[in-house]
């Protein structure tokens, strides 16, 4: 038990919810204009059939004061050049006062300053997802001064700092634990729903939860560089950008500003009736094309977000929908990601397991490579003093080299210890190949030049990879491939195992690059890894994913996607949110412009009332903003 001092977090007040008096409060002070209009179309209301006169007034009065600032800000737009559909509004509440319709006048008002207010909710409906996330973000840490603990703001966390994990605790920044244990919850970071126990060497990452047991965790990351927090800013990034399609939707309304104008001075000319015309620019405004797309790709990334799948941007979620090839990444990607060392090979005497081991983890402290975190592990449980290496030079995917105190290690493919002036015999080479040849993953170590082991690793593969591709054809998705580093032997045993007849292996980055190249330019490409050497294919293809719960960072940097959890099946999900968004995105577009021409008909027809149009406009506005937030 850690011997614990220093004060306890303040606890935050309680949260209440507001009343209808503070609700009252906040909306006339975020929407004034719309909050002003609404209560002045009440009052009036209230005094319609009582005081016909006054009521008259109250409109007036509402559609000169709220219709003034929309005007005017319209006018602003204008005067740079840039015209759109509130032009049509600007006009319509013009023409309203100057008629004399000033119910018309003050509905349209409402329409366009309170269809603000109702897009922004639907965007907290949408946000729930980034909500929960800002939720569980920490805000304080028990720093380790001395002997005793003081807490600090997470934000102040720097790197190599000891913090206390106390039950209850949200970790406030990635770190390995040094002393103690504990049973930590990760399902909003891995979607894992049992608590993993945590002791010394374990990892343990920002914005999990210990729920019980007290431990010391050194800091590898501040608060503000967390995997944690990452995932934070790249949801936020991903709602502050626009998908193609909501540019798409953006075409059309100058064309559209242009035939309602059109269609008004036709109605205007020919029937000589200003009331009527008014009635067509009512109803004339796309606010369905305006707000509802938008809402369906922020919808989507939110819908994204709560499954573990954090997009960048709308515009990843729009491609995911139009993908017609997948590639797969073998190791960390199809299979687990974490092999086990299951045998080391000794070659050339003196050389034991243990001495093998006790130079080639030092080495392997260095690498970012899913097999070099087994060898680390097996040497850490063996006991080792891992001081890492020094002079490390690493080729991707390919090995690495370094010294380990006077001693000069290399661990690699042949091809790898070749290119480091190394000779490795046709014997070694046959006896890689029949371990190969049952599935496992052999890499050779050289030692002071001479190839003296083999290490033996074994990588199951994911339960539910062969069901995602499976999934994938159900889906329409037919042309699955795998590219991988790994040796031919090994990887066919797995391309079997899940049902892919296309793949290629040992494949340096620049190959997997090329590969991607060349499918790119006959298919939409989705690339999924986990790996620094597959950032150059994820960064090329129209999607790349990254495994993100163990990746590399300049996988999840290089990737427009990054799956949190340790589930391959998620690469369908974001393929099926995509196609969902684009289609309830095409719904909203489609039904904005159509339900706008149908009663700009009936307005020609004068079969709708200035008024009447205004409250249709609005009720079509709610009805596609609601359509909108089916994505989630």
């Amino acid at each position: 038990m850690i011997d614990v001092l220093g004060r306890s977090p303040v606890a935050p007040p309680p949260r209440t919810r507001p009343t209808g008096i503070t609700r009252l409060a906040i909306g006339f002070q975020r929407y004034p204009v719309a909050a002003f209009t609404l209560v002045g179309l009440i009052v009036g209301a209230l005094f319609y059939y009582l005081a016909p006169r006054l009521a008259h007034n109250i409109f007036a009065i509402v559609a000169v004061a709220g219709g003034v600032p929309l005007i005017w800000i319209n006018l602003k737009e204008m005067l740079k050049g840039r015209f759109n559909v509130d032009t049509i509004a600007s006009l319509a509440i013009i023409g309203a006062v100057g008629l004399g319709q000033f119910l018309a006048g003050a509905l349209v008002v409402l329409m366009q300053s309170g269809g603000q207010a109702i897009e922004d909710y639907g965007l907290r409906r949408a946000n729930r997802s980034l909500d929960n996330l800002l939720r569980r973000a920490p805000s304080v840490a028990h720093l380790r001064e001395g002997s005793s603990f003081v807490d600090i703001a997470a934000a102040e966390i720097k790197v190599g700092d000891v913090i206390l994990i106390r039950p209850g605790d949200i970790i406030a920044a990635d770190g390995i634990v040094i002393e103690g244990t504990g049973n930590v919850d990760e399902a909003a970071m891995t979607g894992e729903p049992v608590p993993l126990a945590k002791s010394t060497g374990d990892r343990v990452y920002s914005g999990t939860i210990n729920l019980n047991g007290n431990f010391l965790a050194k800091t590898t990351s501040t608060a503000a560089e967390s995997k944690y927090e990452l995932i934070v800013r790249m949801v936020q990034r991903a709602q502050g950008e626009r998908a193609p399609i909501n540019r798409l939707a953006n075409q059309y309304t100058p064309a559209f500003t242009a035939v309602t104008l059109l269609v008004t001075g036709a109605v205007l000319l020919f029937t000589h009736d200003p009331v009527r015309g008014l009635s067509v620019l009512v109803v004339a405004t796309p606010c369905p094309l305006i707000i509802a797309t938008p809402l369906a790709v922020l919808s989507a990334v939110n819908k994204a977000a709560s499954m573990n799948i954090i997009v960048k941007s709308g515009a990843a979620v729009e491609q995911a929908g139009s993908v017609t090839t997948v590639v797969f990444d073998k190791t960390g990607t199809l299979t687990s990601g974490q092999p086990v060392l299951t045998d080391i090979c000794g070659l050339v005497d003196p050389h034991t397991a243990d001495s093998i081991l006790s130079l080639c983890a030092p080495l392997e402290l260095l690498s970012a490579h899913v097999l070099a975190e087994s060898v680390v592990r097996e040497g850490r449980r063996r006991g080792y003093s891992l001081e890492p290496a020094s002079d490390v030079v690493e080729v991707p995917g390919q090995g690495l080299a370094g010294s380990v105190g006077t001693t000069r290690v290399a661990i690699g493919s042949a091809g790898f210890l070749r290119s480091q002036d190394i000779v490795v015999s046709q014997t070694v080479v046959e006896n890689r190949s029949v371990l190969a040849s049952s599935g496992k993953t052999v890499a050779l170590v050289a030692i002071s030049g001479v190839v003296s082991a083999m290490l033996v690793f074994e990588d199951r593969l994911r339960p539910e990879a062969r069901a995602t591709l499976n999934r994938l054809r159900a889906m329409g998705i037919n042309k699955i491939i795998m590219l991988t580093g790994d040796s031919p032997e090994t990887a066919g045993v797995i391309a079997q195992q899940v049902g892919i007849d296309d793949f290629s292996a040992r494949l340096v980055p620049e190959q997997k690059l090329e590969k991607v190249q060349d499918l790119s330019a006959t298919s939409t490409v989705m690339m999924v890894g986990d790996g620094i050497n597959d950032a150059p294919a994820l960064a090329t293809a129209a999607v790349g994913i990254a495994l993100g719960g163990h990746g590399a960072g300049i996988a999840t940097d290089a990737a427009d996607i990054v799956i949190t959890v340790e589930n391959v099946e998620r690469v369908a999900d974001i393929i099926t949110i995509g196609r969902r968004m684009v289609t309830v995105a095409k719904q909203g577009i489609l039904f904005g412009i159509g339900a706008s021409i149908f009663l700009m008909m009936l307005a020609s027809a004068g079969k709708i009332a200035p008024a009447t149009g205004a409250v249709l406009q609005e009720l079509l506005d709610l009805a596609t903003i609601l359509n909108a937030l089916r994505v989630r």
